[in-house]
């Protein structure tokens, strides 16, 4: 039995919410071996980095401001 069949059998013995992880692993593994494909889901992963990162910043701005605000040292 050869590397691929080996690993179909084991698929086959997965119940089906394990399959869909490996099909999810598998897509990744394609994906990461197409170059452009790669290129696009780095900048998709950089910018949803970003994203969350300036999220955090203003969320703590906010809470400050609503502190502040609660101490009465600014009104709004």
């Amino acid at each position: 039995m050869n590397v691929r069949e080996e690993t179909i059998a084991k698929i086959n013995q997965l119940p089906e919410e394990l399959v869909g992880e490996v099909n999810d692993f598998v897509s990744f593994l394609l994906m990461k071996h197409d170059h452009e494909r790669w290129q696009l889901w780095e900048l998709f992963a950089e910018g949803k980095k970003l994203a969350a990162s300036d999220f955090s910043d203003y969320l703590s701005n906010l809470e400050e401001y609503e502190e502040r605000l609660a101490r009465g040292e600014i009104q709004w």
